[in-house]
């Protein structure tokens, strides 16, 4: 069984780290650097880094920050944020990212996955989408959460996979910053919809939350932002909790 991953996400807000809840009322959680190699001696598996205001922006993710990160964590390094082509893949995997993040621009041009996949190889490519559910249905967004699409969930994810997204990163927008649990029910459908890894975002509030999502939700990662910039979750005593119920996992 492959191990379970707890993933600290950074969502950048010019230049600084933020965290809302259900994608408003942002405040100042730290420097992205500073806490990006915390996360690094703490155990963290992984990391993402979001520009979260760069599609709405209309600009490229900022990568002499993307650069700076890279150089101080030696653990794998998604970044997203405000890319439309192979060359702003390019420019961050130069700048030390291990993994692009794409969402809205995968949306209006779905064809933009099937290049990155085939240019990087698709272990390179993770899928984000941000969905919320509206009268029964899961609906899926753009521009960090601003421009509600008509795309379903589960139909948008399974053509992510077919066109060569490598990972899904689902964010529940019910669920983010509530601190009340992940979007478990919906987090199972979309693991037996989808042959590729999910990674499970929004509500993560308590460790119960954690073996939740690796139980009940299916989930291969958890990926969390607010109870660890607050030290309200520690990742080594989380990995300890998580492997004490059973859960593969790498401390």
């Amino acid at each position: 069984m492959l191990a379970k991953r707890i993933i600290p996400c950074l969502d950048i807000k010019n230049g600084r780290t933020v965290k809302g809840v259900n994608f408003l009322n942002m405040r100042d959680a730290g420097d992205p650097v500073d806490l990006a190699k915390i996360y690094s001696e703490k155990g963290a598996d992984e990391l993402v880094f979001l520009d979260i205001s760069a599609t709405d922006e209309g600009r490229k993710t900022l990568s002499s920050l993307v650069l700076r990160i890279a150089e101080a964590v030696n653990i794998p390094f998604t970044v997203g944020g405000g890319i439309r082509s192979v060359a702003n893949v390019k420019e961050l995997l130069d700048s030390g990212a291990d993994k692009v993040s794409v969402n809205s621009a995968a949306i209006r041009n779905p064809a933009l996955i099937n290049e990155l996949s085939g240019t990087y190889g698709s272990q390179c490519i993770v899928v984000a989408i941000d969905a919320k559910l509206i009268d029964g249905i899961w609906k899926v967004f753009l521009n960090g959460g601003k421009l509600k699409t008509s795309l379903n969930l589960f139909d948008w994810a399974l053509e992510a996979e077919q066109r060569g997204a490598g990972e899904l990163l689902f964010t529940s927008m019910d669920h983010d910053g509530t601190k009340n649990g992940f979007a478990n029910e919906t987090l199972k459908k979309l693991s037996e919809t989808v042959n590729i890894p999910i990674i499970a975002s929004g509500g993560a509030g308590s460790y119960e939350h954690f073996t939740d999502v690796f139980i009940r939700g299916k989930a291969d990662a958890a990926l969390a932002a607010s109870v660890f910039h607050f030290q309200e979750i520690t990742i080594p005593k989380l990995k300890t909790n998580l492997k004490q119920q059973g859960i593969a996992i790498r401390i």
